[in-house]
């Protein structure tokens, strides 16, 4: 970042070649697997660090800090789609219904279907951290970090969640044999 603010290109490529990929994977996920919204705001998130580099806050580690910028960003645009969305979402949690699956139709893409479907109905730091751990596999510190919260709120939240997931996405659990 120290060469980026002194406006060296060579240290902008290296960012994006290093992050640009996970960072689209982690606003296609977080968006619904809306791509064309996903890369969009990796544009957003590119651009800031460009008009900006000096808001790098020197005390976090680089990943921490950028992951903050992504989830802000991801906030700002829930918040900006919460009006227009409410009644698509509002119509996509009535028509949620628990389906009854067997052993033989269980499928990893059904299941994630599924779990989508659950995580839309969480508000967004959850879903977030939920996303930061378990497919970014941050630690709980990190996340910490990123929200400014104490580690056993992050804890506390993902638990609950795993917790409701698991009540809710029971059809998915494989039977003891």
């Amino acid at each position: 970042m120290s060469l980026l603010i002194k406006h060296e290109q060579l240290a902008f490529d290296e960012l994006y070649n290093r992050y640009s990929k996970p960072m689209l994977n982690f606003f296609f996920r977080m968006l619904n697997n809306d791509r064309e919204k996903a890369e969009d705001l990796l544009h957003d998130l590119f651009l800031k660090i460009i008009e900006k580099p000096q808001s790098f806050d020197k005390s976090m580690k680089f990943s921490t800090w950028f992951y903050t910028l992504a989830g802000n960003i991801v906030k700002n645009e829930y918040r900006k789609q919460q009006i227009r969305t409410n009644f698509r979402s509002e119509s996509i949690i009535e028509n949620t219904n628990p389906v009854e699956y067997n052993n033989e139709s269980l499928d990893k893409s059904i299941f994630n279907q599924q779990l989508s479907k659950e995580l839309i109905k969480v508000d967004i730091d959850t879903r977030t951290m939920f996303d930061l751990r378990f497919n970014e596999e941050m630690s709980i510190k990190e996340i910490a970090c990123i929200f400014d919260c104490p580690e056993g709120t992050v804890k506390s939240r993902l638990f609950y969640l795993t917790k409701n997931l698991s009540i809710k996405l029971a059809a998915f659990k494989p039977e003891k044999i």
